[in-house]
């Protein structure tokens, strides 16, 4: 199961790097970010650790993202506004989710991130 996302009062971890593969080796399904190519198990537990941190880390961060756009496309101050309905259309989630994400990102503008809040993830 995932970490809870860092609140804004804690520091953000740093990652390791997520680094772009070139095209060629990443067309190649048994290549995985050079992992296939460590020997040392202790190196190797090291290295796909590290990828697992910054993996998660990446995945929070892109829900903070995503619930931010949620709200701000919710926002009843848009002309353009869009509903939960069709935020779940558009994300691929079923409308509940989507209302707990735009719920979700207008806490995270405001900066309401206590004990009580609970990330939708």
């Amino acid at each position: 199961m995932a970490e809870p996302t860092p609140r804004r009062s804690e520091p953000r971890l740093r990652p390791a790097p997520l680094l772009f593969e070139p095209a060629q080796v990443a067309a190649d399904p048994e290549h995985f970010f050079d992992l296939e190519s460590i020997d040392d198990p202790r190196a190797l537990l090291a290295r796909a650790t590290e990828l697992t941190q910054a993996f998660r880390a990446a995945t929070d961060r892109a829900v903070e993202f995503q619930a931010i756009a949620a709200a701000q496309l919710a926002d009843p101050r848009r002309f353009d506004r869009l509903t939960p309905a069709d935020i779940a259309a558009q994300a691929e989630w079923t409308e509940d989710y989507a209302k707990k994400m735009v719920e979700f990102g207008r806490d995270l503008m405001r900066g309401v991130e206590g004990p009580g809040h609970v990330d939708p993830v």
